[in-house]
C-alpha cells in the first residue's frame, strides 16, 4: 500500500466508492477497456488479465501446472487467485457468475444465486484435496 506523507482530504473509502461506481458506470467492453488503459499501467492491466485469465481454470478443478502451461500465469499467481476463491470476499465468483450469465441465455425466472459446491486445489494441500467453494453455473 503506498505510504503518504498528507492525509487526503476525501475519506479513502468515499475515494472507493467513487471508483466502484465509475467501473459501473461503463456500458461496454470498449468502454471498460479504454477506462481500464486509462486508469492503469499496461504492467497493471497485464496483472489483472493474468488474474481474470486463470479463474475460469481454477473454477474447472484445473491443476496448477496445467494452468501455468495454458495461460503462463506464475504458479504464485494462480495460488494467490486460489486463495482469494476460497478465502476472499466472493468477488470472483460473482464476476464469473455474471461473465457466464451474460455468454448464455437466461430462461424467465432463472435464479442468479451460486448454489453448487465446486473444489479448487490449494498448493499448500496434497493434489488429491480440496477446498470447497460455490460453483459459477453452468
Amino acid at each position: 500500500m503506498k505510504r503518504r506523507s498528507l492525509e487526503p482530504l476525501q475519506p479513502r473509502a468515499l475515494a472507493e466508492e467513487g471508483l466502484c461506481r465509475a467501473l459501473l458506470a461503463m456500458r461496454d467492453v470498449g468502454e471498460m477497456r479504454a477506462f481500464l488503459r486509462d486508469l492503469c499501467t499496461p504492467a497493471e492491466v497485464e496483472a489483472l488479465v493474468d488474474r481474470w485469465s486463470v479463474v475460469p481454470h481454477l473454477l474447472a478443478g484445473t491443476p496448477y501446472r496445467e494452468i501455468h502451461e495454458l495461460t503462463a500465469v506464475s504458479i504464485t499467481t494462480i495460488g494467490r487467485v486460489a486463495r482469494y476463491l476460497n478465502q476472499g470476499n466472493g468477488g470472483y465468483l460473482a464476476a464469473a457468475a455474471r461473465a457466464q450469465q451474460s455468454r448464455k441465455p437466461r430462461p424467465a425466472g432463472a435464479s442468479t444465486k451460486l448454489d453448487k459446491p465446486r473444489r479448487v486445489a490449494d498448493a499448500s494441500m496434497k493434489p488429491d484435496k480440496t477446498r470447497r467453494i460455490a460453483e459459477v453455473r453452468a
